[in-house]
């Protein structure tokens, strides 16, 4: 099986989920490996699922094989409050027999968000995602310097992982900067992933 990189998300308004898709660009632009871009169900206030089983559009729901078998890992939400949304931290919630074999030490795995606005808790939610990530065993990778966008950008952007700013309608499309920041975590994750595997 050639290996793969998931990308897993959870998008509300498809902000996180065009971002995911110019990660899958940067994984894919590396040799010999594979982007796999998937999905988790919205919940509801009780923690069930409201979802079909199946999407109607768009990647399809991650299964617990997906994660376990990945050889790096770019999980991404939007921010709520600061920290990851329901529906992914629920799927997170499941992954306790991954945890107890150990499948995912020392894989890579890198985090992304989008926010409303500006500060709206980008760099918090980074971080709280990174925490499972950690029990896990995986090997936490962000974007370095070297990537002049971070520099730059007036948009979204941070060593931590990918960011993009929606505005508080949702209506701020993808800058430049960003997606030019979600290709390089792509690359570099890929490249770090099979590094590791070789």
């Amino acid at each position: 099986m050639q290996p793969y990189v998931l990308v897993l998300y959870y998008s509300r308004n498809g902000h996180v989920a065009e971002m995911a898709d110019f990660l899958g660009r940067g994984v894919e632009s590396v040799g010999g490996i594979e982007a796999r871009l998937r999905t988790v169900p919205a919940i509801s206030p009780v923690t069930e699922q409201t979802e079909p089983s199946v999407p109607e559009s768009g990647a399809i729901y991650a299964t617990l094989d997906d994660l376990k078998h990945c050889s790096g890992l770019l999980l991404g939400s939007p921010t709520r409050f600061g920290n990851m949304a329901a529906p992914l931290k629920y799927f997170l919630d499941t992954t306790t027999s991954i945890w107890l074999s150990g499948a995912l030490e020392n894989k890579p795995a890198g985090v992304f968000t989008s926010t409303g606005s500006l500060h709206g808790g980008q760099e918090s939610t980074l971080l709280s995602m990174m925490t499972p990530l950690l029990h896990h065993g995986m090997v936490i990778t962000g974007l370095p310097y070297s990537n002049s966008e971070l520099s730059a950008t007036t948009t979204g952007g941070t060593p931590y992982g990918s960011s993009h700013w929606a505005g508080t309608q949702g209506d701020k499309a993808l800058s430049e900067d960003e997606k030019n920041l979600c290709y390089a975590q792509g690359k570099r994750l890929a490249t770090l992933a099979l590094a590791l595997i070789h």
